[in-house]
């Protein structure tokens, strides 16, 4: 019963977090707004950036906000441009909501985000993945099967690629010499198997 009316008055963990998400959210959209200014190429360069931040004793809690906005911003500038992946051609026309920002910051703090098929997982995960791929150690993405390990380190690639980062992909039938390369990438989507 005590826990109950502690409950309704202070709310539960879950809420006291989505609060302090929510505040991350709307220092990262203030901050997306000052980037419209940026060409490409200073928006690339601000990965650059960051690893210098990152090598230098700054933390990757420390620069969240600012590398989401980063990756934000360039969602907005691909908007519009094509890209073939495989055999199909790609327009890019995604950038993130706010509730698909919270998301990417719970994956990024270690917690579920639990997103129906069409609400935008695959861009969701961007967000937390580019900000870990500028530590430098790797990022791996686990997707169910080989066909969405394709298609979506196509897709996202156009992201990361114009943020200035590699991107490989682990799928059955590779060689060798193909996986080492895969995993030598900043970011490497697969299969839980093929990892």
């Amino acid at each position: 019963m005590a826990f109950t009316l502690l409950t309704q008055i202070f709310g539960s963990r879950n809420d006291r977090l989505l609060k302090q998400y929510r505040k991350t959210v709307e220092r990262i959209n203030a901050l997306e707004s000052s980037l419209e200014p940026l060409s490409d190429e200073a928006l690339r360069n601000k990965t650059d950036e960051f690893k210098s931040r990152l090598t230098q004793g700054a933390s990757i809690d420390d620069i969240l906000p600012e590398a989401f906005a980063v990756a934000i911003r360039a969602c907005e500038l691909l908007v519009g441009e094509k890209a073939i992946i495989g055999r199909q051609e790609f327009t890019w026309n995604m950038v993130p909501f706010d509730v698909q920002i919270l998301g990417g910051v719970a994956l990024h703090k270690g917690m579920i985000s639990e997103m129906k098929t069409g609400e935008g997982k695959t861009l969701v995960c961007t967000l937390p993945v580019y900000l870990n791929a500028l530590a430098g150690k790797g990022v791996h993405v686990v997707t169910v099967n080989d066909y969405l390990a394709k298609r979506d380190s196509g897709w996202m690639g156009v992201l990361y690629t114009t943020l200035g980062l590699t991107v490989g992909t682990v799928v059955h039938g590779l060689s060798t010499e193909q996986r080492r390369a895969a995993y030598a990438a900043d970011i490497t989507y697969g299969t839980n198997n093929e990892f």
